[in-house]
Order: structure tokens, then C-alpha cells, then sequence
């Protein structure tokens, strides 16, 4: 099975939960002098971080990721728990010289979230080019996340050399790559993926609206929560614009309600994880991304970014619940 190749972050997770509304305890402050607590009677620490979730949740799909990353001194646990699951940490740099990036997540009652994210060993980590050469024949798709910012470039200008097609996935790091970087990243992905709120960011930093990134990419993709997905796409050999938008280009798919809301971090990995999967067994994208809505709903039961198992039957039953269409076997 053709593999993808994963990068991003590899951290470890704490989780805070407060019951209440961040927006309420900030309304009417002074900004300038803001100096605020949040009181938190809800704790867990997780195994985390963008490039793991995707690899882990890609693997109990079935899917074979191929995941490059950096840890620090105390993520040898760490890689031992991804090998048993079955993923592929031979191009996992361990550094002796720093801690495992670690992201402290504050969720309200209202699922907003405020997050901190220290990078650890990744800061100091280097991409692998010659002993991925080696694998290049045998990579089907590649996704770049967030993680240290000069890897991320490295990444990118990787994939295009070797004609990998790409997935870029900037995330929290839109604000950490200049304007220039960001427009570099797109005209050289296959596609481009991002929450709503890192959308608005992507439009402000770049200046490009959707068709503009259409001009390079062949999709985009604009994930909303609750309420489902944008699918922007431009037919093949044809440049994007807004009439063809108003012709069918643009999908809208429906969120998958869970049986029960949880916590909301690592929804969007797991999104990724079933698109990823689609994506490498040549699906269409509207049906990649069901899957990653099922995907989505699915880790937002748990308290955690990594769901222990998956039933792959019940995965398939729900997306056919939900958006009545089979996924194909």
C-alpha cells in the first residue's frame, strides 16, 4: 500500500477544561493591562501533537503514514507507544539536548479554546532529505502541519523537488511564516487545508481570496466545526474563478454529529487522517472528506486526541448515516 508521509509536530498534551465562557471573563477589559485566571477543575495530560495525531488515527484506518518528526529527552516512551501501533518512526529524530514540544489547551464551556505551545526538541530538529529520497517511490501523498517553521519550508520545497503531491497545513504556524512563505507553500501544494478562523488569517496574510489560491492549488479545503466543510475545487487543466464557483465548485459537506461532545482538540487531525486516506486510494475529494467528518466526530467523544481503537464498519455505517452515500470499501 502506497504510504503518506507525515510532518508535523510530536508533543505531548495537556488539557484544561473551564466552566464558564473565556469571552464573558474578558469582556470589558482593559487589553492593555489584561491579567486574567481561569479557574480549571478539569485536567488531563495526552500524547499529542499535529503529526502523531494524523499518523495515529491514519493508521487505525488501515492507512500506512510514514511519520518525520523530532522529540526530546523524555519522548522515548513516546516512539515506542507509535511503533507498537504500527507506524513508521525511523525518520523520528531523538535529541538528548531538550524536552518533547509540550501544548497546554484551555477549552470553555462554549468549546472556544485558548492554547500555549512550547516546541521543545522540534525547534532544534533538521528534515531528513537524503534518507527520504530512499522512499520517495513508494509515497503516495505528503501533509505538512505545524510544527518548527524552517522545517515546514524544507518540507514543502521537498515534496515539490520529488513531485510529491502535497497537502499544506499551516495551522497555528499561519502567524509564525511571512506572507511570502505562506504564498510559496500554496503554489506548490497539491491542496491546502485550514479551520475557518485560520482561513481568515491564511486570506489576511497572503491577500489571496479563494480563487487566488485556486490560481496554484487545486483544492482548498475550510473546515467550520459544527457546521461541516468547504470544498473549493477548480476542474482539471481549467484555472479557478468565481463563475465556476457559482456553477457547483464549491461543496458544502455536512458535520457528523457525535453521540457526545467531549473535547473538541484533535477533531481536526483526525479530519485530516480520513481525508489522507482518501486522498491515497485516489477517492474523490468530496468523499475523503466525509470520511474526515466522521473521522472529526469521532475524536470529539473522547478526552484526548488519540481514540484508542476504531471500528472501521461503524466508521463506514456512519458516514453512509450521515451524508447518505456509501463510502467505497
Amino acid at each position: 500500500m502506497p504510504r503518506i508521509l507525515i510532518t508535523g509536530s510530536i508533543a505531548y498534551d495537556v488539557l484544561l477544561g473551564y466552566d464558564g465562557s473565556f469571552a464573558d471573563a474578558l469582556l470589558g477589559q482593559n487589553l492593555d493591562q489584561l491579567s486574567v485566571s481561569f479557574f480549571s477543575p478539569h485536567f488531563r495530560r495526552h500524547h499529542g501533537g499535529t503529526g502523531a495525531n494524523i499518523a495515529w488515527n491514519l493508521r487505525l484506518l488501515g492507512g500506512e503514514p510514514l511519520l518525520v518528526g523530532t522529540v526530546g529527552t523524555d519522548g522515548g516512551s513516546y516512539c515506542a507507544l507509535l511503533e507498537e501501533r504500527g507506524i513508521d518512526t525511523t525518520h523520528v529524530e531523538r535529541r538528548s539536548d531538550s524536552v518533547t514540544a509540550t501544548a497546554i489547551i484551555g477549552t470553555d464551556s462554549h468549546e472556544r479554546q485558548v492554547a500555549f505551545f512550547h516546541p521543545g526538541a522540534d525547534a532544534l530538529g533538521f528534515w531528513p532529505s537524503a534518507q527520504l529520497s530512499e522512499e520517495r517511490d513508494n509515497i503516495a501523498w505528503a501533509v505538512v502541519g505545524p510544527r518548527n517553521p524552517v522545517i515546514m519550508m524544507q518540507a514543502v520545497r521537498w515534496c515539490a523537488d520529488v513531485g510529491i503531491p502535497l497537502l499544506f497545513d499551516p495551522g497555528q504556524l499561519i502567524i509564525g511564516l511571512s506572507p511570502d512563505e505562506l504564498r510559496f507553500a500554496i503554489t506548490r501544494s497539491r491542496g491546502v487545508i485550514c479551520n475557518s478562523y485560520e482561513w481568515s488569517l491564511l486570506r489576511e496574510r497572503t491577500g489571496w481570496d479563494s480563487a487566488e489560491v485556486l490560481q496554484h492549488a487545486a483544492f482548498l479545503i475550510v473546515t467550520q466545526g459544527e457546521e461541516g466543510v468547504e470544498l473549493y475545487e477548480k476542474a482539471k487543466g481549467q484555472p479557478f474563478d468565481r463563475a465556476q464557483d457559482k456553477q457547483g465548485k464549491r461543496t458544502t459537506i455536512a458535520a457528523c454529529k457525535p453521540d457526545q461532545v467531549v473535547n473538541p482538540t484533535g477533531a481536526g487531525d483526525a479530519f485530516r487522517a480520513g481525508l489522507l486516506l482518501g486522498l491515497g486510494k485516489k477517492w474523490s475529494l468530496t468523499e475523503s472528506c466525509r470520511l474526515g467528518a466522521v473521522m472529526g466526530s469521532k475524536v470529539v467523544e473522547i478526552e484526548g486526541t488519540q481514540l484508542d481503537t476504531l471500528d472501521k464498519e461503524e466508521v463506514w455505517e456512519r458516514v453512509r448515516m450521515t451524508h447518505g452515500k456509501e463510502l467505497p470499501t
